[in-house]
């Protein structure tokens, strides 16, 4: 699967503390293919960045379907770890979905009572 990292150029900087390196390490960690999309050091430089995903802030990931994701770097590494990159925590949303709706449901039969 083709991931685009998008991230500041200093790709040297190799320690957790850097947001950069934090994302590309995870990624590694697991195992996710990516090509690295080296940009702008300045803010101020970093208008094709802004074009891609509404912010200057690296890093950006940029997944094969086009779609963006930019959180916190420790959200995303999280996330990478816990193996949701690929939209795992959206199925999870959707069984909770499910629950609800027989929530909503029981909710409706209490609204009648009411009535």
């Amino acid at each position: 699967m083709a991931v685009k990292l998008h991230r500041c150029s200093t790709m040297w900087v190799k320690i957790q503390s850097h947001p950069c390196w934090r994302v590309q390490s995870a990624l590694d960690q697991q195992g996710i293919e990516y090509e690295v999309v080296k940009g702008p050091l300045s803010k101020g430089k970093r208008d094709d960045l802004e074009r891609l995903s509404g912010q200057r802030l690296y890093p950006v990931i940029e997944l094969e379907d086009g779609t963006i994701y930019r959180e916190q770097s420790k959200k995303m590494r999280a996330r990478i770890i816990a193996g949701g990159l690929f939209g795992a925590p959206e199925t999870h949303d959707h069984e909770h979905h499910h629950h609800d709706h027989e929530h909503h449901h029981h909710g409706h039969e209490h609204g009648e009572h009411e009535h």
